[in-house]
């Protein structure tokens, strides 16, 4: 009795997930570090510049945090009611930011001056940004109008009118100085060209636009809006080139790594997902607690910030590879770990104990009603059902699953035939649950209009089950079939080809006989 020989449960291997370059290299932003802001960020704007600090509006407030140190640099106050859009200028020397009073500020990112205040919105103005010239300034308001600023003489250059809802949403084309782009609560984007004071295209995202943002290449814009995301060709009239509708709520916010492979997406649905620009797969994905309304990714692409609806600050940092002298000592310290020392004593071990799972217990016991009901937990079937498997395959080995399943409560059936119902279709174990529902069916189908009505449900269930699953198995071999014909007509084209007919007659070896010379006539 002390040999017992323990139950063989078999392992299967799980499929390998591949992990793909783009994937591997956005993991390894790694742990985040969760600040605390006094409002929802509704606004994260990094500086072109090194050492990349980002501006995060806030309230009454934009922050500007290092991303090294994850710390406040500088903080900016002088705003008297909620602050919007903080945006670098493409020099990383200047700040702009709208407010709730419909006024643009400008402030010096070095010394936080106050160097201009652009007034001529009736409506809070949500979204700011620096024209590539240098010069100029876009702002973007809820009175439903686009202005272009002189920054030089704080005057409005033009007023575009073309909304008629808020706009909430607006890009600026990097590779050129005079194209623009807007987003309303009106479902419509339009293109604007400062040089003729007008629009120049309008299409229609479907969903108030929430966010847009421009490729680097300057030739697509992408819009965000409902939760959907839409790619546009600015150059062929703003042609629809692909959707991606990975979100299950609104996507809030929008940012491009600074090569344009990658697109940047944070939604209410609390993910920040991202995505590669050329066929719109989604690549890596981030889970959050609470809802996203902001997201910026660092030139270098080292740093990642995300903001929350709750005033949440996410800054995640790329982890650095450690450097040789490390490695060296982390394998130095390896080495003299596992050294071994000369042997003084001599130890005389305990013969080690084999300690027995429950269920072997009482397979060992006889006992086989208490080893399947040890197998038919809940935490058993749903993470380990290979177990309960190898249990019913021992019973049927040892023909003692009939005694297993007779005289049982209903619950006890019940458990057993959710048990089958789940896993009939499995490939991994259809072969030892066919044989265990037939031994089922001898003890139960004789009675069966005794068996409770949820009982009954289940086995009817089942017998669906197994007639979709024969059905299935039908049109697999229909399919083999068919590729058969496919491969062994393939093959024996093969064949074919390589075959080739020698029609040349072999050389004889045999010398002619003196008749045959006799024969013999030459043809002049």
């Amino acid at each position: 009795m002390n040999n017992f020989k323990k139950t063989t449960v078999q392992n299967f291997t799980k499929a390998s997930i591949v992990t793909s370059e783009e994937c591997k290299y956005w993991k390894q932003l790694g742990t985040p570090v969760f600040i605390k802001e006094f409002g929802a960020i509704d606004y994260i704007d990094f500086s072109p510049i090194e050492p990349y600090n980002f501006a995060a509006t806030c309230s009454l407030r934009v922050q500007i945090y290092n991303p090294l140190t994850k710390l406040v640099l500088k903080n900016i106050t002088t705003f008297q009611k909620e602050a919007f859009g903080a945006t670098y200028r493409n020099d990383g020397k200047l700040i702009a930011a709208g407010d709730d009073e419909g006024k643009v500020r400008l402030f010096d990112a070095n010394t936080k001056t106050i160097l201009r205040i652009f007034s001529g919105h009736r409506a809070a103005v949500h979204r700011t940004y620096f024209v590539s010239d240098l010069h100029h300034l876009a702002s973007f308001s809820d009175d439903r109008t686009v202005k272009l600023w002189d920054v030089g003489t704080e005057k409005i250059v033009y007023t575009f009118r073309e909304h008629n809802d808020y706009i909430r949403a607006g890009a600026v084309n990097r590779a050129s100085p005079h194209t623009l782009i807007s987003g309303g609560y009106d479902h419509v984007i339009n293109m604007y060209d400062t040089r003729s004071e007008k629009r120049v295209m309008s299409v229609n995202h479907g969903n108030p636009i929430e966010a847009l943002v421009f490729h680097p290449s300057g030739g697509i814009f992408i819009s965000a809006g409902g939760n959907e995301i839409k790619f546009w060709d600015a150059v062929a009239g703003g042609r629809l080139l692909g959707t991606i509708s990975q979100h299950t709520k609104t996507v809030t916010c929008l940012s491009v790594s600074s090569d344009g492979r990658h697109l940047i997406s944070g939604s209410l649905d609390r993910h920040v997902k991202f995505f590669n620009t050329s066929n719109y797969q989604m690549i890596h994905n981030i889970n959050y607690t609470n809802s996203i309304l902001s997201v910026g990714i660092a030139k270098d692409g080292n740093t990642l910030a995300v903001g929350h609806v709750d005033g949440t600050l996410a800054i995640h940092r790329r982890e650095e590879n450690f450097d040789d002298d490390k490695i060296e000592r982390i394998e130095r310290e390896k080495r003299r770990k596992e050294r071994t020392y000369q042997i003084a004593d001599e130890v005389i071990e305990k013969p080690e104990r084999k300690h027995l799972k429950g269920y072997d217990m009482s397979l060992r016991k006889f006992e086989y009603s208490k080893a399947l009901d040890q197998v038919m937990n809940r935490f058993c079937v749903t993470k380990t059902p290979e177990v309960t498997v190898a249990i019913i395959h021992e019973l049927i080995r040892r023909n003692g699953l009939r005694q297993a399943f007779a005289n049982r409560e209903q619950d006890s059936i019940a458990k057993i035939l959710t048990f089958f119902n789940k896993y009939i279709g499995d490939g991994r174990f259809t072969r030892v649950l066919v044989d265990a529902i037939n031994i089922f069916l001898d003890v139960y189908e004789p009675n069966f209009m005794s068996l409770a009505p949820d009982v009954q449900r289940l086995i009817v269930e089942l017998n669906r089950r197994i007639q979709v699953e024969e059905n299935m198995t039908l049109e697999f071999l229909k399919l083999q079939g068919a590729l058969d014909i496919i491969t062994n007509a393939t093959e024996l084209a093969n064949e074919t080809q390589n075959d080739t007919i020698d029609l040349t007659v072999p050389s004889s070896k045999m010398q002619p006989s003196a008749d045959a010379m006799k024969a013999f006539i030459i043809n002049v």
